[in-house]
């Protein structure tokens, strides 16, 4: 196309309101002239019987979209069922699933840089997820390449983390909005546009510079642009037209132009002062748990000064308390050293995990002060099932996990006695050829497992201890597979946590039943 620029259309989740797209684009068609593409980003499908109504009239080729559809994959659990495959394939006449992630070269030589989903949590991640090796596999052949400049197009369902730095602030309660792992793809791979969405809101940022002023050479400009939900009642911008001509086919000195308002980028100094990676230089824990109620002196807040710093994760971590990444509504509990939160997809209601502020691995690499208050925590938990009729089971996997997770269940005492449990374990490790040995009680695991090593521990409510050094393929849902067995909780239909998900307000609402009722042995809330 040499010089010609290319006439490109941006769209917010769509929902499932694909007509209601599709007639928006006619119009501006119909006004504007011919556009080249169409890109999505955020939930392109909707849920609803009626969605999925509209849905199958392109499928089957009844109704043809107006222009090329590029679409980002799933972002919800619910819409996976509409893709085939993680790769990219035609969905429908006109209408592309770009894959999981990658870069798109049209004949014009633009480049789209794409990463569908949002940031997976565990570990295998979910089909609507990209886990840091997808950003890798995306980011690693690009900036190899010594000509490597940066790509015209960069689209994500997820916002970049701190995008708003320098600049207009968004709709939006920053505290928990984004993720830092977009950031740091975005600052690698210097978009000249780069869209999304999954927000609900409309935010054009001012553009920003991808150089230091006087110490590199003058690079183009990025610009961020977040686009709302279509059809949304507010009527904010959920569609955005432009013109593009493809980087490599630019002279240089129109490429670096610097627009008049333009700012400084967002994310050098995070990513320079490691902030992205190490959220607790920009923000403390107190900040992100501000209403769990004023006694909470959890956090940082009232906090007197650590001799040391706990290690820190070097990369995004969903468990380090000052994390972006952490689920803040799932919190029922802060200390000095830990803090104790709702499982996600518990086994039952008071299903909770005790876990270190810092990051750390596993309870063998813990200091004396942070032991001393995980054991308070599990002392605490214990007194609170011991008044609700429940056994206390505790268990820790130090094997493919990045931060300690001590899993605590409560196990109703009319439902079996400690020794059922205890043989529960001990048969079901039997059967998959596992030896898991008891260990005397006083043991210090630091004694039998150094720094590193792989293995699973249980602790039962009579103080007897459980251990196993794992050797390889340990199944991950061990732990839970035989607390679910009909052996013991007799509900073997949530082994498996992805089957016990929860819409976040169904978490909201017993994350504070949970924090009222444990209220009366929390600690954490004393002066």
């Amino acid at each position: 196309m040499g010089e010609k620029p290319l006439k490109i259309l941006a769209c917010g989740d769509v929902e499932g309101s694909i007509n209601a797209v599709f007639n928006r684009v006619r119009t501006v068609q119909k006004k504007s002239g011919q556009f080249d593409l169409l890109l999505c980003v955020g939930n392109f499908f909707g849920s609803s019987p009626e969605a999925q109504a509209e849905w199958q009239e392109y499928k089957s080729g009844a109704k043809k979209a107006p222009i090329h559809t590029y679409i980002l994959g799933a972002a919800s659990q619910e819409t996976t069922r509409f893709f085939p495959s993680a790769d990219g394939c035609e969905l429908a006449d006109n209408i592309t699933y770009l894959g999981r992630r990658g870069v798109f070269s049209g004949a014009s030589g633009l480049q789209i840089a794409y990463v569908s989903g949002r940031e997976g949590r565990q570990d295998p991640t979910p089909a609507h997820c990209f886990s840091p090796k997808d950003l890798s596999q995306l980011v690693e052949p690009l900036i190899s390449n010594n000509q490597f400049r940066g790509v015209d197009i960069l689209l994500t369902s997820q916002w970049p983390r701190g995008v708003w730095q320098y600049a207009n602030s968004p709709e939006v309660n920053t505290k928990f909005c984004g993720t830092t792992s977009i950031s740091h793809l975005a600052f690698k791979l210097k978009p000249r546009y780069h869209f999304a969405a999954v927000e609900g809101v409309h935010y054009e940022r001012r553009p920003y510079r991808n150089h230091v002023v006087l110490q590199e050479n003058t690079q183009h400009v990025s610009r961020f642009i977040a686009l709302a939900t279509v059809n949304n009642p507010e009527k904010r911008k959920y569609l955005y037209a432009f013109n593009i001509i493809p980087m490599k086919s630019m002279e240089a000195s129109e490429l670096v132009k610097q627009p008049q308002d333009v700012t400084e980028n967002p994310y050098r100094k995070m990513v320079g002062e490691n902030t992205l990676s190490d959220p607790t230089v920009q923000e403390p824990a107190s900040q992100f748990f501000f209403d769990l109620g004023k006694k909470q002196r959890g956090g940082g807040r009232d906090r007197p000064k650590q001799p040391r710093r706990p290690p820190q994760p070097s990369g995004p971590c969903w468990f380090c308390l000052a994390s972006p990444q952490v689920e803040k509504h799932l919190v029922i509990s802060i200390g000095t050293h830990c803090y104790l939160a709702l499982a996600k997809g518990s086994l039952t209601p008071r299903h909770v995990l005790v876990l270190p502020i810092g990051h750390y691995q596993s309870v063998v690499e813990l200091s004396s002060e942070v032991v001393k208050e995980l054991d308070r925590y599990k002392m605490a938990v214990r007194t609170f099932y011991k008044s609700k009729g429940q056994r206390c089971v505790l268990f820790e996997r130090n094997y493919h996990s990045q931060h300690l997770q001590i899993q605590v269940v409560p196990v109703p005492e009319d439902k079996c006695t400690t020794e059922d449990i205890k043989e529960a374990f001990m048969l079901q490790a039997q059967e998959q050829n596992m030896e898991l040995m008891e260990i005397p009680q006083h043991t210090d695991l630091k004694q039998i497992a150094p720094p590193g090593t792989p293995y699973f521990y249980v602790e039962l409510d009579s103080g007897e201890k459980l251990f196993y050094r794992i050797q390889k393929n340990f199944p991950l849902q061990f732990g839970r597979e035989v607390l679910a067995s009909e052996a013991v909780l007799n509900i073997p239909e949530r082994a498996d946590w992805r089957e016990c998900k929860q819409t976040p307000e169904e978490e909201e609402s017993l994350s504070k039943q949970l924090r009222n009722d444990f209220q009366p042995y929390d600690f954490a809330l004393e002066d």
